[in-house]
């Protein structure tokens, strides 16, 4: 039988420790047939067999995002992005440009805004934005997607320009003159204006209430269904053959699973139950172990729970151990007391559904560890592969405990300050000089037995993974005296490949290019081994293959 695809004269690294290297790969359907030498994969091919010379490339495993929202993300290639934008000039002419050329969007949105993105010490309000646009509502999102800016007119629209009770952990920051000053903090504050948009705030659901759509026109789900095709498309581009979705609805469960079964999805998807804090544990058995046993294909899985513990840390909504550096007495709220948690963490893992929790203070860091202790204490060590979401700050008492707990740690290279854009400033003065050596420690963890996977967490930050790579690679010390986090080439790489596989439960079939393994590939436009880490993201894919299909051709003759 011959080979449907075969690529050769690649520099492959298999991410498979007892083969790490080969000249060519050969394909049939869906699965990798053969690895190794030039002339043996050659000698596969026959007369209908794509041949592609990959020129001395590198050819990986295709990279697996271990934490993103695609709903959101394929929404946000439509908005306004001020990544890189500094100052009020620059920012009014980024607005006022992008309303002019949409001149029929019911709500302008931008994303990617710095808290700083004003200066290092002048907090965006609604008299900021109403100075750039007072006749339409707007809406800026802070990278995190924790904290948002609108103005007078979104408020006004919104029904929130005189305050909301919006729950615990969110609030719609009030004015000295009794109205809402623009800054809305977390999900449940940023909704009333967001659900004025195009998707009616649809693609924010999954995050927000883990809820359905109140009513949805065909011609709306019609028009959602094209954007995550853009999406997924956009993923593949970047060589990415897997995601694991950090929020879920049965209403974008319904959409993908649509979509593989006409067009066939570009991208395997994991997606998540999503566990409020307002929802009864009995849903963990009658919805979340339902949607697993529904979706459960090699391309559509829905097989963990995602959480929320706390918020963000320049929106002063995460949890920490010991009070905020700029703010006496403040350390947080907590979205789940320490009781609920362990009840869902243990519930969950009794039904066999891994955890996963955005935890980003030390203080909420810890609550999850012990949840998960409490589920091992009752159910027993099982291979749950539970997981902590970016980890910004971890007590030092907690850092050996991930080892012992065999908690997954999930962070993004992305994310520290200074790094990818962001600005050092106000995350460093909010989490105060004794809590830097314990910040994005991820090496540290590594180091303590940790098994880590990366990602990008888009659209909260750009998802090429070949950046994220490089930043992983790159990230420089916040003082002389601070611990050096930096990961080698394989470190980083099987980060995004072998042990995103592992975390969801797919190691014995993806995440290495060995034979029988599914056909998930990556070829990119140059050596990353010979490419210095400060270049690596000048590197692209050239062609990604998912499940055998080509999914991503750039051309080029190849």
């Amino acid at each position: 039988m011959s080979a449907e695809i075969v690529i050769h004269n690649a520099r492959i690294l298999t991410m498979d420790d007892d083969h790490p290297r080969a000249e060519a790969i050969a394909l049939t359907g869906n699965r990798i047939m053969a690895v190794g030498g030039n002339a043996e994969i050659l000698a596969l091919a026959g007369p209908m067999t794509r041949v592609v010379n990959a020129g001395g490339a590198t050819v990986l495993p295709g990279f697996n995002e271990a934490h993103m929202h695609i709903f959101g993300g394929s929404v946000s290639l439509g908005e306004l992005s001020l990544f890189g934008v500094k100052g009020f000039d620059a920012l009014s002419r980024a607005v006022r440009d992008y309303a002019s050329a949409n001149p029929d969007l019911p709500l302008l949105v931008a994303q990617t805004a710095d808290y700083t993105i004003l200066s290092e010490t002048e907090r965006v309000t609604r008299h900021h934005l109403d100075r750039i646009i007072a006749d339409r509502p707007f809406l800026m999102l802070a990278p995190d997607h924790h904290t948002a800016w609108a103005n007078t007119k979104a408020l006004e629209m919104g029904g929130i320009l005189h305050g909301k009770d919006v729950g615990v952990g969110n609030e719609i920051v009030m004015g000295e003159d009794g109205l809402a000053n623009g800054e809305l903090r977390e999900t449940n504050a940023i909704r009333p204006v967001a659900s004025m948009g195009v998707t009616g705030g649809r693609e924010s659901l999954g995050v927000g209430t883990g809820g359905e759509p109140d009513h949805v026109t065909a011609e709306e789900r019609a028009s959602d269904i094209e954007v995550l095709k853009k999406g997924l498309a956009y993923c593949a581009s970047l060589g990415i053959t897997s995601f694991q979705n950090m929020d879920g609805n049965l209403y974008q469960l319904e959409m993908l699973d649509e979509i593989e079964k006409t067009d066939g999805l570009a991208v395997r998807v994991r997606m998540p139950y999503h566990m409020k804090n307002f929802m009864p544990l009995s849903d963990l058995e009658e919805k979340a172990a339902v949607w697993k046993a529904r979706f459960d294909t090699d391309k559509l899985r829905c097989n963990f729970v995602k959480l929320f513990m706390d918020g963000v840390t320049e929106g002063e909504t995460a949890v920490f151990v010991d009070e905020y550096a700029h703010k006496p007495g403040w350390k947080g709220d907590p979205l789940f007391s320490a009781d609920s948690f362990n009840a869902v963490a243990t519930e969950a893992n009794r039904l066999g559904l891994p955890v996963a929790v955005h935890a980003i203070g030390d203080g909420a860091v810890r609550m999850v560890l012990d949840g998960y202790e409490a589920s091992i204490r009752t159910n027993g060590r099982k291979d749950m592969r539970n997981r902590i979401e970016h980890i910004e700050v971890v007590h030092p008492d907690d850092i050996e405990r991930f080892a012992e707990t065999g908690t997954v740690a999930s962070m993004q290279p992305t994310h520290p300050p200074g790094s990818a854009g962001l600005p050092l400033e106000p995350y460093l003065t909010y989490i105060g000089r004794e809590r830097w050596p314990y910040a994005f420690a991820w090496k540290t963890l590594a180091d303590a037995g940790a098994t880590i996977v990366f990602a990008t967490d888009w659209p909260v930050s750009p998802l090429p993974p070949l950046s994220c790579i490089g930043d992983a690679m790159t990230r420089q010390p916040w003082a002389e005296d601070m611990p050096d986090h930096r990961l080698s080439l394989e470190e980083t790489l099987t980060a995004y490949t072998r042990t995103s596989a592992w975390v969801e439960y797919m190691e014995d079939r993806k995440g290495m290019l060995k034979p029988g393994y599914l056909a998930d590939i990556v070829v990119l436009s140059g050596d990353i081994e010979a490419t210095a880490p400060e270049n690596i993201a000048t590197l692209s894919p050239v062609l990604t293959i998912c499940d055998g299909r080509v999914t991503f051709d750039a051309g080029g003759g190849r």
